[in-house]
Protein backbone atom coordinates (compact mmCIF):
# COMPACT_ATOMS: atom_id res chain seq x y z
CA UNK A 1 0.00 0.00 0.00
CA UNK A 2 2.82 2.61 0.62
CA UNK A 3 4.27 1.89 -2.68
CA UNK A 4 1.25 2.58 -4.11
CA UNK A 5 0.55 5.87 -2.00
CA UNK A 6 4.52 6.83 -3.23
CA UNK A 7 4.11 6.52 -6.83
CA UNK A 8 0.77 7.98 -7.03
CA UNK A 9 1.97 11.11 -5.82
CA UNK A 10 4.91 10.86 -7.44
CA UNK A 11 2.75 10.37 -10.48
CA UNK A 12 0.27 13.60 -9.25
CA UNK A 13 3.64 15.87 -9.41
CA UNK A 14 4.81 15.00 -12.90
CA UNK A 15 1.13 14.86 -15.03
CA UNK A 16 0.06 17.76 -16.53
CA UNK A 17 -3.67 18.27 -17.28
CA UNK A 18 -3.31 16.85 -20.33
CA UNK A 19 -1.93 13.65 -18.95
CA UNK A 20 -4.65 13.73 -16.23
CA UNK A 21 -7.45 14.21 -18.68
CA UNK A 22 -6.08 11.33 -20.50
CA UNK A 23 -5.64 8.87 -17.36
CA UNK A 24 -9.61 9.74 -16.30
CA UNK A 25 -10.60 9.13 -20.40
CA UNK A 26 -8.45 5.93 -20.22
CA UNK A 27 -10.36 4.76 -16.65
CA UNK A 28 -13.34 5.51 -17.78
CA UNK A 29 -13.56 3.43 -20.73
CA UNK A 30 -12.27 0.84 -19.74
CA UNK A 31 -14.89 0.51 -16.64
CA UNK A 32 -17.64 1.14 -18.97
CA UNK A 33 -16.62 -1.62 -21.37
CA UNK A 34 -13.74 -4.08 -19.96
CA UNK A 35 -11.13 -3.48 -23.02
CA UNK A 36 -7.64 -2.00 -23.31
CA UNK A 37 -8.24 1.59 -24.73
CA UNK A 38 -6.07 2.92 -27.59
CA UNK A 39 -4.98 5.77 -28.45
CA UNK A 40 -8.00 6.29 -31.39
CA UNK A 41 -10.02 5.78 -28.81
CA UNK A 42 -8.56 8.15 -26.59
CA UNK A 43 -8.23 10.55 -29.28
CA UNK A 44 -11.89 10.75 -29.81
CA UNK A 45 -13.43 10.14 -26.40
CA UNK A 46 -11.02 12.92 -24.42
CA UNK A 47 -12.26 15.45 -26.78
CA UNK A 48 -8.36 17.45 -26.65
CA UNK A 49 -7.37 17.60 -30.55
CA UNK A 50 -4.59 15.39 -29.52
CA UNK A 51 -2.30 13.54 -32.67
CA UNK A 52 -1.93 9.97 -32.05
CA UNK A 53 1.49 10.43 -32.21
CA UNK A 54 1.35 13.38 -28.77
CA UNK A 55 -1.53 10.42 -27.12
CA UNK A 56 0.95 7.31 -27.68
CA UNK A 57 3.81 9.39 -25.39
CA UNK A 58 1.31 10.65 -22.91
CA UNK A 59 0.28 6.68 -22.65
CA UNK A 60 4.32 6.27 -22.80
CA UNK A 61 4.70 8.91 -19.95
CA UNK A 62 1.60 7.38 -18.09
CA UNK A 63 2.45 3.57 -18.03
CA UNK A 64 6.42 4.64 -16.82
CA UNK A 65 4.63 6.07 -13.95
CA UNK A 66 2.70 2.75 -12.94
CA UNK A 67 0.01 4.31 -13.71
CA UNK A 68 -1.35 1.42 -16.26
CA UNK A 69 0.22 -1.11 -18.67
CA UNK A 70 -0.49 -2.70 -21.56
CA UNK A 71 -1.66 -6.02 -21.81
CA UNK A 72 0.33 -8.61 -23.80
CA UNK A 73 -2.70 -9.84 -25.69
CA UNK A 74 -3.63 -6.19 -26.87
CA UNK A 75 -1.51 -3.09 -27.86
CA UNK A 76 -4.44 -0.74 -25.58
CA UNK A 77 -3.79 0.00 -22.41
CA UNK A 78 -5.83 -0.56 -18.78
CA UNK A 79 -5.21 1.32 -15.80
CA UNK A 80 -3.09 -0.23 -12.81
CA UNK A 81 -4.20 -0.42 -9.13
CA UNK A 82 -2.40 2.87 -8.62
CA UNK A 83 -4.32 4.35 -11.61
CA UNK A 84 -7.32 3.58 -10.45
CA UNK A 85 -6.15 5.53 -6.75
CA UNK A 86 -5.37 8.38 -8.43
CA UNK A 87 -8.31 8.07 -10.68
CA UNK A 88 -10.72 7.51 -7.73
CA UNK A 89 -8.67 10.17 -4.98
CA UNK A 90 -8.05 13.07 -7.88
CA UNK A 91 -9.99 12.61 -10.71
CA UNK A 92 -13.45 10.95 -10.06
CA UNK A 93 -16.89 12.60 -10.53
CA UNK A 94 -19.19 11.34 -8.50
CA UNK A 95 -23.07 10.96 -9.59
CA UNK A 96 -26.46 11.48 -7.68
CA UNK A 97 -27.83 7.99 -6.94
CA UNK A 98 -30.93 7.54 -9.74
CA UNK A 99 -34.54 7.71 -8.43
CA UNK A 100 -35.37 3.95 -8.88
CA UNK A 101 -32.49 2.74 -6.23
CA UNK A 102 -32.98 5.58 -3.69
CA UNK A 103 -36.93 4.48 -3.75
CA UNK A 104 -35.90 0.57 -3.13
CA UNK A 105 -33.16 1.50 -0.50
CA UNK A 106 -36.02 3.62 1.45
CA UNK A 107 -38.06 0.99 0.95
CA UNK A 108 -36.31 -1.94 1.83
CA UNK A 109 -34.49 -0.24 5.06
CA UNK A 110 -37.91 0.18 6.98
CA UNK A 111 -38.04 0.82 10.38
CA UNK A 112 -39.92 -2.55 11.27
CA UNK A 113 -37.70 -4.91 11.13
CA UNK A 114 -35.64 -6.21 13.87
CA UNK A 115 -31.30 -6.10 13.60
CA UNK A 116 -30.96 -9.27 12.08
CA UNK A 117 -33.19 -8.85 9.47
CA UNK A 118 -32.25 -5.40 8.48
CA UNK A 119 -28.63 -6.43 8.46
CA UNK A 120 -29.66 -8.90 5.94
CA UNK A 121 -32.03 -7.03 3.82
CA UNK A 122 -29.44 -4.44 3.58
CA UNK A 123 -26.96 -6.96 2.50
CA UNK A 124 -29.10 -7.74 -0.28
CA UNK A 125 -30.32 -4.75 -1.13
CA UNK A 126 -26.59 -3.91 -1.92
CA UNK A 127 -25.98 -7.44 -3.61
CA UNK A 128 -29.35 -6.49 -6.00
CA UNK A 129 -28.54 -3.20 -7.07
CA UNK A 130 -24.89 -3.39 -7.78
CA UNK A 131 -24.65 -7.08 -9.38
CA UNK A 132 -21.58 -7.74 -7.25
CA UNK A 133 -21.65 -9.13 -3.79
CA UNK A 134 -22.57 -7.28 -0.25
CA UNK A 135 -21.35 -7.56 3.22
CA UNK A 136 -22.67 -5.88 5.86
CA UNK A 137 -20.92 -6.41 9.98
CA UNK A 138 -23.44 -7.21 13.01
CA UNK A 139 -23.66 -4.39 15.36
CA UNK A 140 -20.49 -4.53 17.84
CA UNK A 141 -21.62 -6.68 20.79
CA UNK A 142 -20.30 -3.96 23.12
CA UNK A 143 -23.33 -1.59 21.86
CA UNK A 144 -25.96 -4.70 22.39
CA UNK A 145 -27.28 -4.53 25.89
CA UNK A 146 -28.97 -7.34 27.67
CA UNK A 147 -32.81 -6.18 28.67
CA UNK A 148 -34.23 -9.63 29.66
CA UNK A 149 -32.94 -13.45 29.96
CA UNK A 150 -35.50 -16.36 30.84
CA UNK A 151 -34.98 -19.85 31.07
CA UNK A 152 -37.54 -22.92 29.71
CA UNK A 153 -36.27 -26.69 29.96
CA UNK A 154 -36.48 -29.50 28.02
CA UNK A 155 -36.04 -32.76 27.36
CA UNK A 156 -31.97 -34.18 27.60
CA UNK A 157 -30.34 -31.44 29.28
CA UNK A 158 -31.21 -29.20 26.53
CA UNK A 159 -32.57 -25.70 28.22
CA UNK A 160 -33.76 -22.96 25.96
CA UNK A 161 -33.42 -19.56 26.13
CA UNK A 162 -34.88 -16.38 25.51
CA UNK A 163 -33.39 -13.20 25.74
CA UNK A 164 -34.17 -9.98 24.89
CA UNK A 165 -31.70 -6.91 23.55
CA UNK A 166 -31.47 -3.64 23.56
CA UNK A 167 -35.18 -2.53 23.17
CA UNK A 168 -37.55 -4.92 21.21
CA UNK A 169 -34.64 -7.82 19.42
CA UNK A 170 -36.00 -11.47 20.80
CA UNK A 171 -33.09 -14.07 20.97
CA UNK A 172 -33.74 -17.76 21.43
CA UNK A 173 -30.48 -20.51 21.58
CA UNK A 174 -30.48 -24.14 23.11
CA UNK A 175 -28.08 -25.02 25.82
CA UNK A 176 -26.76 -28.04 26.70
CA UNK A 177 -26.41 -28.41 30.62
CA UNK A 178 -24.33 -31.01 33.14
CA UNK A 179 -27.91 -31.64 34.71
CA UNK A 180 -31.34 -31.68 34.02
CA UNK A 181 -33.45 -28.32 35.52
CA UNK A 182 -36.59 -27.71 36.54
CA UNK A 183 -39.45 -25.29 35.40
CA UNK A 184 -38.56 -23.60 39.13
CA UNK A 185 -34.88 -23.60 39.12
CA UNK A 186 -34.34 -21.97 35.70
CA UNK A 187 -37.19 -19.48 36.28
CA UNK A 188 -35.01 -18.62 39.70
CA UNK A 189 -31.62 -18.54 37.66
CA UNK A 190 -33.50 -15.98 35.10
CA UNK A 191 -34.30 -13.58 37.76
CA UNK A 192 -30.93 -13.62 39.59
CA UNK A 193 -29.26 -13.34 36.34
CA UNK A 194 -31.89 -10.08 35.38
CA UNK A 195 -31.43 -8.67 38.83
CA UNK A 196 -27.26 -8.10 38.28
CA UNK A 197 -26.86 -8.05 34.34
CA UNK A 198 -29.94 -6.14 33.09
CA UNK A 199 -29.01 -3.08 31.19
CA UNK A 200 -25.30 -4.43 30.99
CA UNK A 201 -23.98 -4.80 27.37
CA UNK A 202 -23.19 -8.72 25.97
CA UNK A 203 -19.62 -8.00 26.27
CA UNK A 204 -19.95 -6.79 30.00
CA UNK A 205 -21.95 -9.89 30.78
CA UNK A 206 -20.10 -12.20 29.19
CA UNK A 207 -16.65 -10.35 30.62
CA UNK A 208 -18.63 -10.77 34.65
CA UNK A 209 -19.61 -14.51 34.20
CA UNK A 210 -15.85 -15.75 33.16
CA UNK A 211 -14.62 -13.27 36.16
CA UNK A 212 -17.45 -15.00 38.41
CA UNK A 213 -16.48 -18.44 37.53
CA UNK A 214 -12.79 -18.02 38.34
CA UNK A 215 -13.65 -16.42 41.63
CA UNK A 216 -14.42 -18.36 44.69
CA UNK A 217 -17.12 -20.20 44.33
CA UNK A 218 -17.45 -21.22 47.79
CA UNK A 219 -19.28 -18.08 48.64
CA UNK A 220 -22.42 -18.92 45.71
CA UNK A 221 -24.47 -21.53 46.28
CA UNK A 222 -25.75 -23.99 44.05
CA UNK A 223 -28.84 -21.50 41.92
CA UNK A 224 -26.43 -19.28 41.82
CA UNK A 225 -23.63 -21.45 40.14
CA UNK A 226 -26.24 -22.91 38.30
CA UNK A 227 -27.27 -19.38 36.53
CA UNK A 228 -23.53 -18.41 36.04
CA UNK A 229 -22.87 -21.50 34.44
CA UNK A 230 -25.91 -21.52 32.03
CA UNK A 231 -25.00 -17.49 31.26
CA UNK A 232 -21.96 -18.79 30.29
CA UNK A 233 -23.52 -20.79 27.63
CA UNK A 234 -25.62 -18.57 26.39
CA UNK A 235 -23.22 -15.67 26.07
CA UNK A 236 -19.99 -17.25 25.49
CA UNK A 237 -17.85 -15.80 22.51
CA UNK A 238 -19.16 -16.86 19.39
CA UNK A 239 -17.15 -17.71 16.16
CA UNK A 240 -15.96 -14.65 14.33
CA UNK A 241 -17.89 -16.09 11.00
CA UNK A 242 -21.23 -14.98 12.20
CA UNK A 243 -19.79 -11.21 12.44
CA UNK A 244 -21.39 -10.26 8.74
CA UNK A 245 -24.04 -11.15 6.43
CA UNK A 246 -22.91 -11.73 2.71
CA UNK A 247 -24.81 -11.92 0.21
CA UNK A 248 -25.18 -11.95 -3.84
CA UNK A 249 -21.26 -13.30 -4.18
CA UNK A 250 -21.96 -15.53 -7.11
CA UNK A 251 -22.64 -12.18 -8.85
CA UNK A 252 -18.67 -11.90 -8.79
CA UNK A 253 -18.90 -14.95 -11.02
CA UNK A 254 -20.18 -12.70 -14.27
CA UNK A 255 -17.16 -10.74 -14.73
CA UNK A 256 -14.80 -11.55 -17.25
CA UNK A 257 -11.56 -10.50 -14.75
CA UNK A 258 -12.59 -12.91 -11.92
CA UNK A 259 -13.73 -15.49 -13.88
CA UNK A 260 -10.48 -17.57 -13.68
CA UNK A 261 -10.90 -20.26 -11.66
CA UNK A 262 -8.07 -19.98 -9.15
CA UNK A 263 -9.07 -16.41 -8.39
CA UNK A 264 -12.63 -17.74 -7.25
CA UNK A 265 -11.45 -20.19 -5.38
CA UNK A 266 -8.98 -17.91 -3.39
CA UNK A 267 -12.05 -15.30 -3.36
CA UNK A 268 -14.38 -17.86 -2.08
CA UNK A 269 -11.95 -19.39 0.49
CA UNK A 270 -11.71 -15.96 2.40
CA UNK A 271 -15.58 -15.33 2.08
CA UNK A 272 -15.70 -19.07 4.03
CA UNK A 273 -13.23 -18.38 6.08
CA UNK A 274 -13.93 -14.78 6.68
CA UNK A 275 -11.17 -13.67 8.93
CA UNK A 276 -9.53 -11.38 5.77
CA UNK A 277 -13.00 -10.15 5.05
CA UNK A 278 -13.47 -8.85 9.12
CA UNK A 279 -9.84 -7.38 9.15
CA UNK A 280 -10.39 -4.97 6.21
CA UNK A 281 -14.14 -4.38 7.65
CA UNK A 282 -12.68 -3.27 11.27
CA UNK A 283 -10.12 -0.46 9.80
CA UNK A 284 -13.29 0.95 7.80
CA UNK A 285 -14.66 1.12 11.65
CA UNK A 286 -11.88 3.61 12.47
CA UNK A 287 -11.95 5.32 9.73
CA UNK A 288 -14.56 8.39 8.48
CA UNK A 289 -16.37 8.07 5.15
CA UNK A 290 -16.39 6.01 2.64
CA UNK A 291 -13.13 3.86 2.85
CA UNK A 292 -12.07 1.57 -0.84
CA UNK A 293 -9.49 -0.88 -0.59
CA UNK A 294 -8.08 -1.03 -4.55
CA UNK A 295 -6.71 -4.84 -5.65
CA UNK A 296 -3.43 -5.00 -3.26
CA UNK A 297 -3.94 -2.86 -1.89
CA UNK A 298 -6.14 -4.56 0.97
CA UNK A 299 -3.46 -6.91 1.69
CA UNK A 300 -4.87 -9.82 1.31
CA UNK A 301 -3.55 -12.32 -2.22
CA UNK A 302 -7.50 -13.45 -2.53
CA UNK A 303 -8.78 -9.57 -3.47
CA UNK A 304 -6.02 -8.46 -5.78
CA UNK A 305 -8.27 -8.43 -8.54
CA UNK A 306 -11.31 -6.55 -6.41
CA UNK A 307 -12.21 -3.59 -4.87
CA UNK A 308 -13.77 -2.98 -1.44
CA UNK A 309 -15.49 0.23 -0.81
CA UNK A 310 -17.54 0.37 2.38
CA UNK A 311 -18.93 2.90 5.19
CA UNK A 312 -19.75 2.28 8.45
CA UNK A 313 -23.32 2.92 10.04
CA UNK A 314 -24.12 4.29 13.14
CA UNK A 315 -26.90 4.16 15.89
CA UNK A 316 -27.15 6.65 18.06
CA UNK A 317 -24.17 8.73 17.23
CA UNK A 318 -22.22 5.75 17.66
CA UNK A 319 -20.49 3.80 15.03
CA UNK A 320 -21.67 0.03 15.51
CA UNK A 321 -21.26 -1.63 12.19
CA UNK A 322 -19.51 -1.41 8.82
CA UNK A 323 -21.38 -1.73 5.15
CA UNK A 324 -20.18 -2.64 1.39
CA UNK A 325 -19.82 -3.83 -1.63
CA UNK A 326 -17.08 -6.23 -2.87
CA UNK A 327 -16.35 -6.31 -6.94
CA UNK A 328 -13.75 -6.37 -9.50
CA UNK A 329 -11.36 -3.30 -9.71
CA UNK A 330 -13.02 -2.37 -13.00
CA UNK A 331 -16.44 -0.99 -10.79
CA UNK A 332 -18.43 1.95 -11.23
CA UNK A 333 -17.01 3.81 -8.73
CA UNK A 334 -18.60 7.32 -9.27
CA UNK A 335 -22.10 5.49 -8.55
CA UNK A 336 -20.85 3.07 -6.12
CA UNK A 337 -19.32 5.50 -3.92
CA UNK A 338 -22.56 7.55 -3.12
CA UNK A 339 -24.61 4.31 -3.12
CA UNK A 340 -22.34 3.07 -0.36
CA UNK A 341 -22.70 6.17 1.65
CA UNK A 342 -26.45 6.45 1.23
CA UNK A 343 -27.21 2.99 2.16
CA UNK A 344 -24.66 3.41 5.49
CA UNK A 345 -26.83 6.23 6.69
CA UNK A 346 -30.39 4.91 5.81
CA UNK A 347 -29.49 1.46 7.76
CA UNK A 348 -28.04 3.64 11.08
CA UNK A 349 -31.40 6.01 10.32
CA UNK A 350 -33.42 2.60 10.30
CA UNK A 351 -31.94 0.86 13.32
CA UNK A 352 -32.40 4.10 15.49
CA UNK A 353 -36.52 5.10 15.19
CA UNK A 354 -35.57 7.97 16.89
CA UNK A 355 -33.24 8.88 14.12
CA UNK A 356 -35.03 10.49 11.06
CA UNK A 357 -34.29 9.28 7.47
CA UNK A 358 -31.36 11.20 5.79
Amino acid sequence: MLYIEVCVRKGTRNLNERSLQLLKTLVERYISDGQPVGSRVLSTDSALNLSPATIRNVMSDLEELGLIHSPHTSAGRVPTVSGYRLFVDSLLTVKPLETKELARLYEGLSENEDTGTMIGVASRLIADLTQMAGVVTLPRRELVCLRHIEFLPLSHKRVLVIFVTNEQEVHNKVIHTDKVFGASELQQAGAYLNSIYCGHSLTAVRAAVLKELQADQERMNQAMLDAIKMAQLTFESGNEKDDYVLAGETNLMGFSELSDRNHLKKLFEAFSQKQDVIHLLDQSMKAEGVQIFIGEESGYQAFDHCSLVTSAYSVNDEVVGVLGVIGPTRMAYEKIIPFIDVTAKLLGAALNPKTSTP
